[in-house]
């Protein structure tokens, strides 16, 4: 497989949002000089000094748009309205995150269903969060949420801790994700102007990144959020194990991908990152940080070896065998705890970015818990590509899942 002309590609797919593809820095957390943001922060993204009482609680929201193409030529067929919601971060302190719920124009029978839509990889500046860039028409995922405003259904599409907000996106931070995604939900059944059922059926749907996080989420919701009325999860890719993933991405073509990691969990669990790295290495992660998104990402840095990029010359995979990264990193494995939803997970033989192994042995994990799992394999070449894929399973079984036939195990 010749990864320069697939990611040339992919670069010039993504760029026009037509592909379907992946995908605050907390109390104690660093404030290293490579911590800092420098872009302007549009003034709906600033959270009140105060916030509301209960988690999934609206602070405010505005009337938006989802265009499909960076032109906005193409607007979907749904009233969208930016929000401001409470959730909580791995440690259980309130924060304030954002995100965008989508009222498609289609009728659908009462209840209408919402979707938590869980982004994949978006990059860590806040001019990626994907309200921002729905707004934009350069969400690269655009194509995935229209297939499910198409059906019908709601859709709410979180921004996630510290994107958009201030703050470090806590990239890869299992538990804040996970809330994140929950009370993206709570919030959209919240919101007067949307008219979503308070107690209608939910399912949770994401790739790669927000496959973790859908995946973290479906673990996390009976004792998090008990009173959601999940149906089921679509799982796309997961990045259950770190250690695996880390291995396979350091010194890849989405090299990229495993910086964000040091600095969303280096900014999660209050870890100064700055020791680590060189000169250049403190540079690179400045610009991931406060300018690149993921496709400029993957064009500017690709092949980037973390090794290029710390005082000592050594790769930081090596640093997750040790404290206080091992810790952090085994706080991130998915398939320990049991979702009491069925899930359909869906993972590419020829995924280059997370191994085809990690999501076949999430399944297993899960059907011997007790999941209900329905574990598909396609041969998609890519990890990119193999999301349209997931896509195309995902509306069909969530169908049944929302007309209330059993699921299907592949346990």
């Amino acid at each position: 497989m010749k990864v320069l002309p697939r990611l040339a590609a992919v670069v010039l797919a993504t760029s026009s949002s037509w592909s379907l593809v992946l995908g605050a820095q907390p109390a104690g957390a660093s404030s290293s000089p490579v911590a800092a943001k420098t872009e302007d922060r549009p003034p709906f993204y600033e959270p009140p000094a105060a916030l509301p009482a209960h988690d999934g609680d609206v602070i405010r929201s505005e009337r938006t748009a989802f265009y499909l193409d960076p032109l906005k030529v193409v607007k979907a067929d749904a009233s969208a309205e930016r929000i401001m919601y409470r959730t909580t971060d791995r440690t259980g302190e309130p924060i304030a995150v954002t995100g965008t719920v989508l009222t498609p124009g289609k009728a659908h029978a009462a209840p209408r269903p919402i979707v938590a839509f869980a982004p994949g990889t978006q990059g860590l500046a806040d001019k990626c969060a994907p309200s921002r860039q729905l707004a934009e028409g350069t969400e690269y995922e655009g194509l995935p949420i229209k297939k499910l405003l198409d059906q019908g259904w709601a859709v709410v599409v979180t921004d996630y801790q510290g994107l958009g907000t201030p703050g470090v996106h806590t990239y890869m931070d299992r538990e804040a994700e996970g809330h994140a995604v929950l009370d993206s939900v709570r919030a959209a059944q919240r919101l007067p102007s949307a008219q979503l059922p308070g107690a209608g059926p939910v399912a949770l749907y994401g790739y790669s990144q927000g496959g973790g996080a859908g995946a973290a989420a479906a673990e996390l919701a009976s004792s998090y959020a008990p009173e959601l009325n999940i149906k089921g999860a679509v799982v796309g890719a997961p990045p259950a194990d770190l250690d695996a993933v880390a291995a396979n991405l350091d010194g890849s073509a989405y090299g990229a991908f495993f910086n964000y990691s040091l600095s969303g969990l280096g900014a999660a669990y209050g870890i100064d990152i700055d020791p680590y790295l060189s000169a250049h290495g403190k540079r690179v992660t400045g610009d991931l940080r406060d300018n690149q998104c993921t496709t400029q990402a993957i064009a500017k840095y690709p092949f980037l070896r973390s090794g290029s990029l710390t005082v000592d010359g050594r790769p930081l995979t090596e640093r997750l065998k040790s404290a206080p990264w091992k810790e952090v990193v085994a706080d991130q494995q998915l398939g320990i705890r049991r979702p009491q939803v069925p899930v359909l997970l869906s993972h590419s033989r020829l995924d280059d970015v997370v191994p085809h192994k990690v999501g076949a042995k999430l399944a297993a994990d899960w059907c011997r818990l007790g999941t209900t799992v329905k574990f598909t394999t396609n041969y998609v070449p890519g990890h990119i590509a193999a999301s349209a894929a997931t896509s195309s399973e995902g509306a069909p079984w969530l169908t049944d899942r929302f007309a209330g036939r059993t699921a299907p195990s592949t346990c």
